[in-house]
């Protein structure tokens, strides 16, 4: 059983001992935590379709209440669409009940300010503190807050994308694309379909019962989506469509069948922004360098932030990026909201290949072609992840080819390739991504440096 408590919120297994999973006694402590800090009186709560996403809403409402605040419960909800309500909504914050892209035993509590975007590093630090202290004081009898129930924020989350000056429905429609989408059995099954209705877009949805018992792996990487893939090659589909649990990452497969990949996501819907508005881009040290290429090509500043979302809607907001994201298919388009959007990235896709006539496996041959292996070390009590960084950046701090960045873990970039090494967020793992020219040679990087980890262990 794990239980991880970071920036972002706290992230952990259901079900065993407090202090080691996220049961409810660990919910109360962080959400009135969360609740003591922002000071405020209105919190939004949101929900993806897992199993145990009722009982954790439950017991996240009735705290909120219980420390006095007003709750707007919007439902099922995606990650982007719960962003937005806040916002709407006029919130203090929000809180998303959602493990993202991990298995089903996973839950998690993903913290907003009231701008809708996540809490800074300063910030959920600071909850982490509060939390641990446990000096919490809860609201009288005559303060106790009030709970509405709103389910309107979906089609008010569609809306938002139909009117950016960017997604042409028009055009969409005129196309009849036909889609085929896996919705992971989680709350993109809900939305989705009325985004495409509204698109004009025919579709076949895939998982898409919002049961929280995932029929395959839920993150959206190409060893988990055999069956849309496969779905792919009758020829019946102009595109596929994949998105995780919580409906923020976004992955799109050839009309053959074959992965467009999923570092391509911002790649290409950013190449389409840039053509009708340049300006500067960002994304996170672990994502491909063609976003460089397409940035740099369009007469823009392509910048790389640390990984998460809140270091990259920073740097974004720092260097006045039109478009940003992150390589795991994380589209962040400021025109919209300061927050990863697959909505956004499927409108404003679905409109680029509209408007440019052509196949999805045309358009990606039209982009500077890396391939990144995404691999990882899972971690034990015992392992000092400090230690191995900095051993890896001995080892290439002498190199004359090689520039080391250690903003976020150590990231070791050559002419012709790179790594990155860095302690995930989110899982107690080493995150170990490469890129090269082909997928052999980013491999073969990747597992040099992964080797030199498990000779320290």
């Amino acid at each position: 059983m794990t239980l991880i408590k970071s920036i972002s919120g706290i992230r952990g297994t259901i079900g065993g001992p407090t202090g080691d999973t996220l049961n409810p006694l660990d919910i109360v402590k962080f959400t009135t935590a969360y609740a003591q800090f922002i000071g405020g009186r209105k919190v939004v709560v949101g929900r993806d379709g897992r199993m145990s996403g009722l009982m954790v809403r439950n017991v996240v409402v009735g705290t909120l209440m219980g420390m006095g605040y007003d709750v707007i419960d919007i439902g099922y909800a995606t990650t982007p669409t719960t962003e937005l309500a806040v916002r709407m909504a006029g919130a203090d914050g929000g809180i998303i009940i959602t493990a993202s892209h991990n298995p089903r035993q996973w839950n998690a509590l993903k913290l907003l300010n009231r701008e809708g975007e996540f809490l800074t590093a300063a910030d959920g630090a600071e909850v982490l503190r509060m939390a641990e202290a446990e000096d919490f004081n809860y609201a009288e009898v005559d303060h106790l807050g009030s709970l509405t129930v709103d389910d309107t924020y979906n089609r008010r989350h569609i809306d938002s994308v139909l009117a950016l000056k960017l997604v042409d429905r028009e055009a969409i429609s005129k196309r009849k694309f036909r889609v085929c989408v896996d919705t992971i059995n989680s709350v993109g099954g809900i939305i989705l379909p009325e985004l495409f209705q509204a698109l004009g877009v025919d579709y076949v949805i895939l998982n898409g019962e919002c049961t929280g018992d995932f029929a395959h792996n839920p993150e959206p990487l190409e060893k988990n989506l055999q069956g849309i893939m496969d779905e792919m090659k009758s020829g019946r589909y102009d595109l596929g469509i994949v998105v995780d649990p919580d409906v923020d990452r976004l992955a799109f497969i050839c009309e053959d069948g074959r992965m467009f990949g999923e570092e391509y996501t911002l790649v290409s819907v950013a190449d389409y922004v840039l053509s009708q508005t340049p300006g500067n881009t960002v994304s996170n040290l672990s994502s491909t360098r063609a976003l460089r290429d397409v940035t740099e090509r369009h007469g823009g500043t392509y910048s790389a932030a640390a990984v998460g979302e809140v270091n990259v809607t920073t740097k974004m907001k720092e260097v006045n990026a039109i478009i940003g994201g992150e390589g795991n298919g994380g589209v962040i388009y400021p025109e919209s909201h300061y927050g990863r959007d697959a909505l956004v990235g499927i409108a404003l896709f679905l409109t680029s290949l509209a408007k440019k006539g052509c196949k999805v496996s045309e358009l990606r041959a039209t982009f500077p072609d890396y391939q990144i292996a995404k691999n990882r070390i899972d971690l034990t009590p015992e392992t000092d992840v400090d230690a191995i960084l900095v051993k890896v950046k001995e080892m290439f701090a002498k190199d004359a080819t090689a520039q080391v960045n250690d903003i976020d873990g150590v990231k070791i970039d050559f002419p012709d390739r790179w790594v990155h090494l860095r302690k995930s967020n989110t899982e107690p793992i080493i995150r170990v991504y490469s890129e090269a020219a082909t997928m052999e040679s980013a491999d073969e990087l990747g597992k040099r440096l992964m080797q030199v980890v498990y000779d320290m262990q």
